[in-house]
């Protein structure tokens, strides 16, 4: 059973005595590159879910903080009724660490969890019987709470192949049928800039014509944001990368082309619209940025720019 408070480095990290059953062949990987502390709250939530990991597997992708590597330690020596094992690697990014994690699990589900994140307790209760309902299902989800620099409520959709190649529709933190990983050949090694989950996923739909991700329509996910995340850096890049998804999976794009431009035209539509709510505002309180500015002196052709200076000039 769990031992309750476990001591490290002199701090306590809190864990209920959890006698909840174990949920079989479903084995947690949770990544880590420094993170001190956090990795810790990860481990917490997980150890605190209503349906536990069989295992727990850290990867620790290369270290080289003091304070990280003594917390890894005392996490290695903690007694639990779900059995912890560290792996530790050279630096070789979170594709790497997760594949490595899952070929350890040697499992019929993983779930992936990066150390910066936590989540809700009732995420594997609510989100596993999704996927043992239907093979169809080769990773399941959850709605997202964001915390640190911005606070909201993130709904991604799921979908089949369709949805995810105009953009990612799951969040990092899924759990996943291993078969599939299997399949498709897990993470791509050599994406160490960004979009490597939205590739992974697009990997794992194309293994079968019927292949869906599901999302469990409640925030079950925390998700830690800070500006310098490979997350928001990965947006500089965004044409580069998406360039690389496209030519890397032709096949499907060139297949489903009807329904990425609409979807991509829809996102398009909709923040279109949003912004020029803002620039009515803006207008009424002589607020107007410089690109504001330029934009309404010069409005873009062909992409609904004109159109949207019309009505934002009318104010209707």
């Amino acid at each position: 059973m769990l031992a309750g408070k476990s001591s490290i480095n002199g701090g306590k990290m809190e864990i209920s005595s959890n006698t909840n059953r174990c949920a079989s062949q479903l084995t947690a990987v949770v990544t880590s590159f420094n993170q001190g502390e956090m990795i810790q709250e990860a481990l917490k939530s997980l150890l605190n879910q209503t349906i536990l990991p069989d295992k727990i597997i850290i990867v620790d992708d290369g270290s080289t903080d003091e304070k990280s590597l003594d917390i890894i330690r005392g996490l290695e020596s903690m007694v639990n009724q779900v059995p912890i094992m560290v792996h530790r690697q050279k630096n070789s990014g979170v594709s790497a660490a997760r594949n490595t994690g899952i070929q350890l699990a040697n499992t019929t589900f993983a779930l992936v969890l990066d150390g910066d994140d936590k989540l809700e307790p009732s995420f594997v209760e609510q989100a596993l019987p999704h996927i043992k309902k239907s093979s169809e299902i080769v990773a399941v989800s959850s709605w997202m709470k964001t915390f640190g620099v911005l606070q909201s409520i993130v709904c991604p959709s799921g979908g089949d192949i369709r949805k995810f190649l105009s953009h990612n529709c799951c969040p990092a933190t899924h759990i996943m049928r291993c078969e599939a990983w299997r399949k498709c050949g897990g993470y791509d090694e050599t994406m160490r800039t960004g979009f490597e989950d939205w590739d992974y996923f697009l990997r794992l739909l194309e293994t079968s014509p019927k292949a869906r991700i599901a999302i469990v329509e409640e925030a079950l996910i925390d998700y830690r944001t800070v500006p310098a995340s490979s997350n928001v850096r990965s947006m500089d890049k965004r044409l580069e990368l998406m360039k690389y998804l496209m030519e890397k999976h032709s096949n499907a794009y060139a297949k489903h082309m009807v329904d990425v431009m609409l979807d991509l035209e829809a996102i398009s539509i909709s923040r279109l619209y949003a912004w020029e709510s803002e620039m009515k505002k803006q207008i009424l309180n002589s607020n107007l940025s410089d690109a504001s500015k330029k934009f309404m002196k010069s409005p873009s052709y062909g992409d609904g720019g004109m159109a949207a200076a019309v009505r934002i000039a009318a104010r209707i």
